[in-house]
């Protein structure tokens, strides 16, 4: 009995193993086909509203497809653009650093900050900061190249969607076939509803702190704007890092505490309504996850697949969760998820 046990664990370890290097070596193809299947819930709202007006079903998903197609390009280019910019533009803000640096009184043992923040500036070059995010933002340039293939499959996917339900009633019998389509039913329902109430809500607060940021006059406003929308996907620690960020750079760029206190206040104001109380109203209590679950995925995502894995980490586990959710089993799973 021991041995046996002993065996299944060891196979179990085993094939965990061989799982996570086929999924690693597999990132090029598995995470476009990932973010496509979370893509088409969002736009499947949209197509099921042009099927009602009366438009039909493949001219309602070719036209969705293309539009979506089309916003993806443009939204990626103008940001890439601007993190270009803002790359480029970041060594001029080292003097700025510096000057805020004089206006410092003195540390410990009598060694002056500003001293202390022109050695360390000395040692980390701003010109090397602007090479990681250059590098960051590859992988958005990957997307970008990707693109095609990212919407291939959702061509697939959308085409295919509806499909499963009538296979299930034709592959098991009436009463299996009945559970099994109202549990897959289900499961579609929750992570549609999850995915496009985060999506809204997360462009919401993106375009506010990127208005919010052109009143105040804060450069680059859309980058941050742009990681506002894309951390907000990311509960509990995506809008404190957000925050941290734009708030950071309005210190450093105007020099004073009143704009980044001013922005702090009114975009960290909004992040409190979005998530303690818009987000559960519309979503449900039941479909949090523990701040412990969301930092272990992002670790091992962004293992898995880099920044990429990091961007769908969460969607991901959160639909995990809900499928564990209902199917009686592994209702203790989506328990210890919470």
């Amino acid at each position: 009995m021991e041995n046996d046990k002993f065996l299944k664990i060891s196979l179990a370890i085993v094939v965990l193993f061989v799982a996570g290097v086929v999924i690693k070596i597999a990132r090029p193809v598995l995470f476009p086909f990932a973010l496509a299947v979370f893509v088409s819930y969002v736009l499947d709202p949209v197509i099921g509203f042009l099927i009602r007006l009366g438009m039909p079903k493949p001219a309602a998903v070719i036209l969705v497809l293309l539009g979506s197609f089309v916003l993806f390009y443009l939204v990626g280019l103008a940001v890439y653009t601007s993190g270009k910019s803002f790359a480029a533009e970041l060594p001029k803000y080292e003097e700025q650093i510096r000057n805020l640096a004089d206006s410092l009184p003195g540390g410990p043992h009598g060694v002056p900050l500003r001293l202390r923040i022109s050695a360390y500036l000395e040692k980390v070059e701003i010109s090397s900061v602007a090479s990681f995010i250059l590098s960051a933002l590859g992988p958005v340039v990957r997307l970008l190249a990707r693109l095609f293939v990212l919407f291939l499959f959702l061509v697939f996917i959308m085409a295919g969607r509806g499909r499963a339900m009538g296979k299930v009633r034709g592959a098991l019998k009436p009463e299996p076939a009945s559970q099994v389509s109202a549990v897959l039913h289900a499961i579609n329902g929750q992570v549609r509803k999850y995915l496009v109430i985060k999506t809204l809500l997360g462009l919401a607060n993106g375009f506010f702190v990127w208005l919010v940021l052109k009143v105040f006059g804060v450069d680059f406003a859309l980058i941050f704007g742009f990681l506002a929308f894309l951390l907000n996907y990311i509960p509990n620690f995506g809008s404190i890092i957000a925050g941290a960020l734009r708030v950071a750079f309005a210190f450093f760029q105007f020099g004073t505490l009143w704009i980044p206190l001013w922005i702090l206040l009114i975009t960290g104001g909004a992040d409190m309504i979005v998530g303690n109380f818009l987000e559960p109203r519309m979503m449900g209590k039941g479909l949090g996850l523990s701040p412990l679950v969301v930092l272990f995925s992002l670790l091992f995502w962004g293992w898995l697949w880099g920044v990429p894995g990091m961007m769908i980490a969460v969607p991901l586990v959160a639909t995990i969760r809900i499928a564990c959710q209902n199917i009686p089993s592994l209702r203790p799973v989506a328990i210890m998820m919470s």
